[in-house]
């Protein structure tokens, strides 16, 4: 059941790049975005952006996620409870740095950086190539399976390179073992 779960959220994380999947749409016009998820099923789309209040980062949860259902009429919807808790939904933890280290949910196995740069402005890293990048997508190809445990082929996790300013993109498989917190 945690494998479904991790593998529904999996799903609907990875289509971060400017760039989305052929005929996907891309979220455009929030500057708080950090990166979105998209999966094979449909075009609804999990948006990942900066949580403040009142103008300052909330530090207890720093990091809002919500559904772009364009699927439906393009509206804005909030995960439900199972969607948070079990698919698409964050963990959160403090660094010394100020730093956060973002984890998905469903899949523990894949550590992301939310780190307030020079510039004030706050920017999700993920590894991607071995390196720690600017993350803007995540794509998920689900190859069957169901609802609760979908079968993913891989997800592509794509962004910016900090240093090149250029496009970096990596498939990954899902590994069975880092589904877990451990």
């Amino acid at each position: 059941m945690i494998r479904s779960i991790f593998l529904l959220v999996l799903c609907s994380l990875f289509s971060l790049y400017g760039a989305a999947q052929e005929g996907f749409p891309v979220p455009a016009g929030n500057a708080n975005q950090l990166f979105f998820l998209q999966r094979t099923s449909n075009t609804n789309t999990i948006v990942y952006e900066l949580n403040y209040k009142k103008g300052i980062l909330d530090e207890s949860n720093p990091v809002h996620v919500f559904w772009i259902r364009y699927a439906e009429k393009g509206q804005r919807a909030e995960l439900s409870w199972i969607q948070r808790i079990f698919a698409y939904g964050v963990k959160t933890r403090q660094l010394a740095d100020s730093s956060y280290r973002i984890r998905l949910v469903s899949y523990a196995g894949y550590s992301m950086y939310l780190k307030k740069g020079a510039d004030n402005r706050y920017r999700l890293y993920a590894p991607i190539n071995g390196k720690l990048m600017i993350l803007n997508r995540i794509f998920v190809k689900i190859v069957g399976g169901s609802m609760w445990s979908p079968d993913i082929e891989y997800f592509e996790v794509t962004g910016i390179d900090p240093a090149t300013g250029k496009a970096v993109a990596e498939r990954k498989k899902v590994l069975a073992n880092e589904i877990k917190e451990k």
